[in-house]
């Protein structure tokens, strides 16, 4: 049922033909999948493009959705209509086609015509142009919905991120035969650490993003993921499992480093198509046109310049464990965390994401410059 559900989703387009094909249009979200079709909870998807303004300034965008349910015999009721109005903050000139995606729940089942206006005023050089779409469609499974959007693939996320630690459990265990390490049992205290960094994943964002609403299960079931809070919680579960088992925590730790950021380069890739860690909308010839499931715009790819990242310095790891640095039991490791951290908070003001504090990015960047800057002075004078 899911490989069926992934490829046979499906949109429904409404387009002018006679319109060129720069023309604002709208498209319904529709889900092909009889299994999840008329599926509770219900919700429709819809999704407006427009071209950005070709010169001038960064300007916000609005754009007003209006629906209507066909075949409403009677009356209209509160669930036979909607109207919202989606914003952007800023639309860079010069960054090509916008799409911007609307979900809209709590509405009746079944067809809809919805119609797309920009509710904000056209920049005075370019005349007001049309402006308008329209289009038709029906409502769907919500949860399907509410992660669909141009730009966002079905399944990257889970894809990349499971090849991703496939990946560094196998690198683990080749490195810890090499090391003369006994591999099952680190095979096996990794895995645990894994699902239980998932679940550290979870607790962080939901302590980062939605503290207040840490007791509703409903913020536990839409949080997403923070690579900060799996790396922390499988750490600490990898360690007392390496006590638990006799194993040396530091050579663990050393042979851990580069499966570890190799295996989030690959994961690293599943945000980019799947939708999460956006970067900033951009019209810089570097940009590249991506999501965050709601705006589709050309963005800084953040994920894609982390996943570079972490494939450097894992492969640095690899490489250094065969120098002088590697005599030092957990030097390796700490270098390479150090470093990680100390590149991810220069990529961090890239990212379009509001920042959380005034003082935790220098802090950060501080310590881990510190401790790179150790880790140096003892490669060289070991």
């Amino acid at each position: 049922m899911t490989a069926h559900l992934f490829t046979r989703t499906r949109i429904a387009l409404v387009l002018d033909r006679s319109r060129p094909s720069t023309a604002p249009y709208l498209r319904v979200s529709m889900v092909d999948c009889a299994q999840l079709a008329d599926a509770p909870p219900q919700a429709l998807g819809i999704t407006y493009w427009f071209d950005a303004d070709r010169e001038g300034e960064p300007r916000p965008a609005a754009v007003r959705f209006t629906g209507h349910r066909s075949g409403v015999v009677a009356g209209p009721g509160p669930t036979d209509t909607f109207t919202v109005t989606e914003t952007i903050k800023a639309v860079p000139p010069g960054c090509g086609r916008v799409a911007i995606t609307s979900r809209i729940v709590d509405v009746a089942p079944g067809e809809w015509t919805v119609t797309a206006v920009r509710d904000d005023p056209a920049p005075s050089n370019q005349g007001a142009g049309q402006r308008d779409a329209s289009g038709l469609g029906s409502t769907g499974f919500s949860p399907l919905i509410g992660v669909r959007a141009p730009g966002v693939h079905l399944g990257a996320w889970p894809l990349f991120v499971g090849t991703g630690g496939t990946v560094a459990l196998v690198l683990q265990s080749r490195l810890a035969a090499q090391s003369h390490l006994p591999v099952r049992p680190i095979f096996t205290v990794s895995v645990i650490a894994c699902v239980a960094g998932l679940l550290g994943a979870r607790i962080y964002h939901v302590a980062q993003h939605d503290l207040r609403r840490v007791a509703s299960p409903r913020a536990w079931i839409r949080a997403g993921m923070c690579i900060q809070g799996f790396v922390i919680a499988a750490l600490v579960t990898a360690t007392i499992g390496a006590i638990a088992e006799g194993i040396s925590v530091p050579h663990l730790l050393d042979l851990t480093a580069p499966a570890l950021l190799i295996g989030m380069a690959i994961g690293r890739l599943g945000c980019f198509f799947g939708g999460c860690c956006a970067g900033r909308p951009t019209a810089s010839r570097w940009g590249l046109w991506s999501s965050d499931r709601r705006i589709g715009i050309s963005r800084i790819p953040t994920q894609l310049l982390e996943s570079a990242l972490c494939l450097g310095i894992g492969a640095a790891a690899l490489a250094a464990r065969h120098s002088t640095v590697a005599s030092i039991p957990g030097a390796v490791f700490i270098g390479a965390i150090a470093v990680y951290t100390l590149g991810r908070q220069m990529l961090l003001p890239l990212r379009d994401l509001p920042r959380a504090t005034s003082y935790g990015r220098p802090v950060a960047i501080a310590v881990t410059a510190t401790v790179v800057l150790a880790v140096l002075l003892v490669a060289i004078f070991t």
